[in-house]
């Protein structure tokens, strides 16, 4: 079977809960460290995505073989 890949969103939401579950301060040593190790590979996984992301957006806005960069504005 082939497994799911998360989205960003859904990452993000996983790592604030981790957060929220680290900072409660009710997980013992072994809980706190697996949550730790499961909340650094959400954060590199994101930091990935993020990668990617800009990665296509430069790759939209070459034009005549250079890169324009343009502010994002919401």
């Amino acid at each position: 079977m082939k497994e799911e890949k998360s989205t960003f969103e859904e990452n993000m939401k996983s790592l604030e809960n981790i957060v929220t579950e680290l900072e409660n301060g009710n997980l013992n040593l072994d809980e706190s460290m697996k949550k730790f190790e499961e909340g650094m590979k959400l954060s590199q996984e994101c930091s990935k995505m993020l990668d990617e992301a800009d990665k296509k957006i430069t790759i939209l806005l070459e034009q005549n073989g250079s890169v324009e960069e343009e502010n994002f504005e919401e």
